[in-house]
């Protein structure tokens, strides 16, 4: 089983690789790990401003990954 940093660093290849793709899409490439694997992986990822999360639709979201480097980490915001 996949590591929680290997699955953070492969999400986020994924996501790099195919930007505004869906969470349900992204789990489906990642079948070795639940659905609420990569869930997680994905919330560590938007909280440490790697990648950002939007809503497409009635329970679907899509999720890009934000360029690297500080200032683009300082613009994003949780809401509680």
């Amino acid at each position: 089983m996949a590591t929680v940093k290997d699955l953070g660093s492969r999400v986020l290849e994924i996501v790099q690789q195919t930007p505004g793709c869906d969470v349900d899409d992204l789990a489906a490439h990642c079948p070795d790990v639940t659905w609420n694997q990569v869930f997680l992986a994905l919330d560590r990822l938007s909280r440490s401003g790697q990648v950002v999360l939007k809503q497409s639709g009635p329970g679907h979201y899509s999720v890009t990954a934000l360029p690297e480097g500080p200032s683009s980490r300082t613009h994003v915001t949780h809401h509680s």
